[in-house]
């Protein structure tokens, strides 16, 4: 299968019970890759991933390491099959996977680093209790104006410019109610809490920050080799290794620019995306921010034909 594409890679939120299945069942390689993160992060991911239950699964010092290696082993189907990207990007955790494909992080690294951010931020999290909001219908400053009125309220602020239409809020979850108030009174079309365990992407995770940080310290860092797109700066990431490390430390508490990241990659020119990972979430915002852009998948051998006839 030739051809190229921009690669995709999701975050928190995509996870579903049976997730990697089809590809483990179909790849011995993908079996390897289960094996290998398995035995780095001490847990058997397999059944997390295909059985559940759900509510170990969203936990976020288990959701982390599953859906990373979902998305490797997504990454790995597409390398046999002889797709290889012009560029990527990550969406919050799946930034790791995305450097990771561009041989920043060796595979066991990857899982060993994502392991240690799902612990940091489940921990800072148990000290520091709090949730996400998904707002529908308002821009990224009059959400981050309405933070700024709430602040003697509590703390909230913006976490997520996902799309035109989709800003996600974290912080404290009284805040996050009177903020939802606060935005359908400004005229947001709709507020739907989010299945997280903690308020990510927040003040909160200073603490996660700080222990990322010295696990970044200790860790072999090569040149991307290929295009990644930084959350924080919604721009190219530099071949420089402090500089790698110091984004993925400044994502832990800064927002998530998705919506600039892709529009980005929009203005370079690419138009043809693969979503690498489970579910369908970054194909929905795409159709929020640019029409113009397709979308494929590739969770499942079913997948395969879509995208060997279009890159063909």
């Amino acid at each position: 299968m030739a051809g190229s594409a921009v690669f995709l890679f999701p975050g928190q939120g995509s996870q579903h019970v049976g997730m990697g299945k089809g590809l483990f069942d179909s790849y011995a390689s993908v079996k390897r890759q289960f094996e290998e993160a398995s035995e780095v992060v001490g847990k058997d991911l397999g059944k997390l991933c295909f059985e559940g239950p759900e509510a170990d699964l969203v936990r976020t010092d288990n959701v982390q390491p599953a859906i990373t290696l979902v998305n490797l082993a997504c990454l790995q189907v597409l390398r046999e099959e002889g797709v290889s990207p012009s560029a990527a990007a990550g969406h919050s955790l799946g930034e790791y996977a995305a450097l990771s494909a561009a041989g920043v992080f060796t595979f066991a690294e990857t899982m060993r680093l994502v392991q240690m951010r799902g612990a940091a931020m489940q921990e800072a999290a148990e000290r520091n209790p709090g949730s996400m909001t998904a707002v529908f219908g308002l821009d990224r400053q009059t959400l981050a104006a309405i933070c700024e009125e709430l602040k003697d309220a509590g703390s909230v602020e913006v976490a997520n410019h996902n799309s035109p239409s989709q800003v996600v809020l974290t912080g404290e979850k009284e805040a996050l109610r009177k903020a939802a108030e606060l935005a359908k009174q400004k005229g947001a079309k709709l507020s739907v809490p989010l299945k997280v365990s903690g308020p990510w992407h927040s003040r909160f995770m200073a603490e996660a920050k700080e222990r990322m940080r010295q696990v970044l310290a200790g860790c072999a860092v090569a040149r991307p080799s290929f295009p990644v797109i930084c959350n924080v700066t919604a721009d190219v990431y530099s071949d420089d290794p402090d500089g790698i490390r110091e984004a993925l430390v400044a994502q832990m508490v800064a927002p998530v620019l998705w919506a600039d990241s892709m529009g980005k990659l929009i203005e370079e020119g690419h138009r043809l995306f693969v979503e690498v990972g489970p579910g369908k979430v970054l194909a929905s915002l795409m159709r929020d921010i640019d029409r113009e852009s397709k979308v494929l998948g590739v969770q499942h051998p079913d997948d395969l034909p879509a995208l060997r006839a279009l890159l063909a």
